[in-house]
């Protein structure tokens, strides 16, 4: 596989430490050589939250420039429009969770809360792929981190990280107080 660089974006308090830690261990387990980090902004507070994971030999800074990022996962729909930009100008692809946290600046109304359109406007003008995901039936929303590992393990965007490799990672990763209700999730959202 080629270099590849994902940026996961949303609000603090979604889970993405969580999902951006098993994404990062399934490339470990896959073998590749990552680097990743994590910003976590006023989280605390309804802020931005990012996790850059970039794979690849001869990448040295766990930063992924403006314009390069092959993925993009956003835990709701104005994070991931926000993000789009970080997208190579040719080809990359969104997965997002379809929902509205309501970040602290559009309740500040620094932003208007984006429509569906204008995402696939952004990816239509790159070539690119959007894909959205949502699952009404989860007991916890804090969840929607499982919701988007089951698709991203099917979806085959990355290499060698499938549904088995993300099941494995989950089962060795998950807090005890958590890991039989997650693990039934992603079990049955991605045909485990």
């Amino acid at each position: 596989m080629d270099n590849l660089n994902i940026y996961i974006s949303g609000v603090g308090g979604q889970g993405i430490g969580l999902l951006s830690k098993v994404l990062a261990q399934a490339c470990l387990k896959a073998k590749y050589d990552i680097k990743s980090v994590d910003t976590h902004g006023l989280a605390q507070r309804g802020g931005t939250v990012v996790s850059q994971i970039r794979i690849g030999e001869d990448i040295y800074s766990p930063l992924i420039p403006k314009g390069e990022a092959d993925i993009v996962i956003g835990l709701e729909r104005l994070e991931a429009l926000r993000a789009m930009p970080m997208l190579k100008p040719e080809g990359g692809r969104v997965l997002y969770y379809e929902t509205q946290v309501q970040p602290i600046d559009v309740r500040l109304d620094d932003h208007n809360y984006p429509k569906k359109n204008e995402l696939e406007a952004y990816i239509k003008k790159i070539n690119g792929e959007l894909k959205s995901v949502r699952n009404d039936d989860i007991p916890d929303v804090r969840m929607q981190n499982i919701v988007l590992l089951a698709e991203i393990s099917k979806l085959g965007w990355i290499e060698k990280v499938n549904v088995e490799l993300i099941k494995t990672v989950l089962k060795e990763i998950l807090p005890e107080s958590i890991k039989a209700m997650n693990l039934e999730l992603f079990k049955k959202l991605a045909n485990a």
